[in-house]
């Protein structure tokens, strides 16, 4: 009697059984391809801002030796704001992703470089396509 009651209890405990192997595969299939997926879209966002941060940067000191040969413009607000955002593009903080406040950093960036190319009077249309970065005036 005991064997044919194992036997109805692996019958009526299957379904409970299978959705739990069902769950656990599926937990660890899902938590693989999470990790595979973010670090995919962490290295995208990651080269994306990289690029934009290194246009500022390349762009900054290009005026910088161009602002540097004119003696009239060695003391001017122009050259306070380009040292200044010289300073915060070194500053930014590369190597930590976890870093909290990345975003509010980078704007920053983005609002003195506007502020450069306003004082420049440059228009700048900088725009992050798929296979890297253009910066055009």
């Amino acid at each position: 009697m005991a064997r044919s009651q194992d036997m109805f209890d692996a019958i009526v405990m299957a379904e409970e059984r299978f959705h739990g192997e069902g769950y656990r595969e599926g937990y660890e299939e899902g938590s693989s391809m999470g990790v595979v997926e973010g670090r995919r879209y962490g290295t995208l966002h990651g080269a994306k801002i990289g690029s934009e941060i290194g246009c500022y940067r390349g762009f900054a000191l290009v005026w910088k030796c161009l602002l540097h040969r004119c003696p009239a413009e060695k003391d001017s607000k122009k050259v306070k704001v380009l040292d200044s955002l010289l300073g915060m593009i070194q500053k930014f903080p590369y190597d930590d992703p976890t870093y909290d406040k990345l975003h509010e950093d980078l704007d920053r960036i983005r609002g003195k470089f506007k502020q450069l190319c306003s004082l420049l009077n440059v228009q700048p249309d900088f725009k992050i396509p798929a296979e890297g970065s253009v910066l055009s005036f």
